[in-house]
């Protein structure tokens, strides 16, 4: 599963990089989602960090949504499938349209990438504008992981930004990467969501538990209303077999000429 493709050839490029946070009236791009898939994993992936009561107010989890830099006073625009920023200023009761690390918060800790047809787009690292994805996520913003997903063979590679350059990590015991900015754990899981079957992105805690979507969270819930249903008949059982135990002997003892009240 961690096979990857031939790693990008470095090519030395100076840059430029200013931080400035988008004009209101600039204009972003408005290319479609490349297939179905790509919404459904991203949400996936932020559901279960919802349910889990991770989400914090400071947080930026977004998918398909504009990160900028202003390089070699160009400014680039890259929209990764799913990002996840750990602090951001207040929007102020704005609409966040983009985000501009270091003018409204911090750099994302992790990016992800939904592998499509094009397949080289992930891992470019065209040096000139409008830049490839590989190089702007690892020499511009310099995130510190780097996920490439491809979801119809369930191949995940992640990237960890080490002295400047990405290096490809080698999963646990269990075929998961620790994603230490989050405190989880992330691996593939196969099976069905949303009338998709298939390989999913899944988060795990640090004791190994996977973190639950609505529908397992509400089947998780009935299973144990059924468990505790089925222990309280067994219980109302019990009871009933003692009570039928201290009638026959109640009545054996009357048969006696013994007052079981006295007894």
């Amino acid at each position: 599963m961690t096979q990857t493709l031939s790693k990008p050839i470095e090519i030395k490029t100076q840059y430029t990089v200013t931080w400035e946070k988008l004009p209101d009236d600039f204009q972003l791009p408005d290319d479609p989602v490349e297939n179905i898939d790509q919404p459904l994993l991203a949400a996936a992936l932020r559901e279960a960090l919802d349910i889990a009561g991770f989400i914090l107010a400071e947080m930026l989890i977004a998918s398909n949504f504009g990160v900028c830099a202003k390089v070699n006073d160009k400014t680039v625009v890259k929209a990764p499938d799913w990002v996840y920023v750990p602090s951001v200023l207040p929007a102020a009761g704005e609409i966040r349209r983009s985000y501009t690390p270091n003018a409204e918060g911090e750099v994302p800790a992790v990016v992800m990438e939904f592998l499509s047809d094009d397949r080289e787009a992930e891992y470019s690292i065209k040096p000139t504008y409008p830049y490839g994805k590989w190089r702007f996520y690892e020499q511009i913003l310099q995130v510190q992981v780097y996920a490439i997903f491809e979801p119809k063979s369930g191949r995940l590679e992640v990237y960890r930004l080490i002295s400047g350059k990405y290096e490809l990590q080698e999963p646990d015991a269990d075929d998961r990467y620790s994603i230490e900015s989050m405190g989880l754990f992330l691996g593939v899981w196969e099976g069905e969501k949303s009338h998709r079957s298939g390989y999913w992105l899944r988060w795990w805690d640090e004791n190994g538990n996977l973190l639950l979507w609505g529908a397992e969270r509400v089947e998780q819930e009935q299973q144990r209303a059924e468990e505790e249903r089925q222990q309280a008949e067994q219980e109302r059982l019990r009871a009933e077999e003692e009570r039928q135990r201290a009638d026959r002997l109640a009545a054996y003892l009357r048969s006696q000429g013994i007052d079981p009240d006295r007894v």
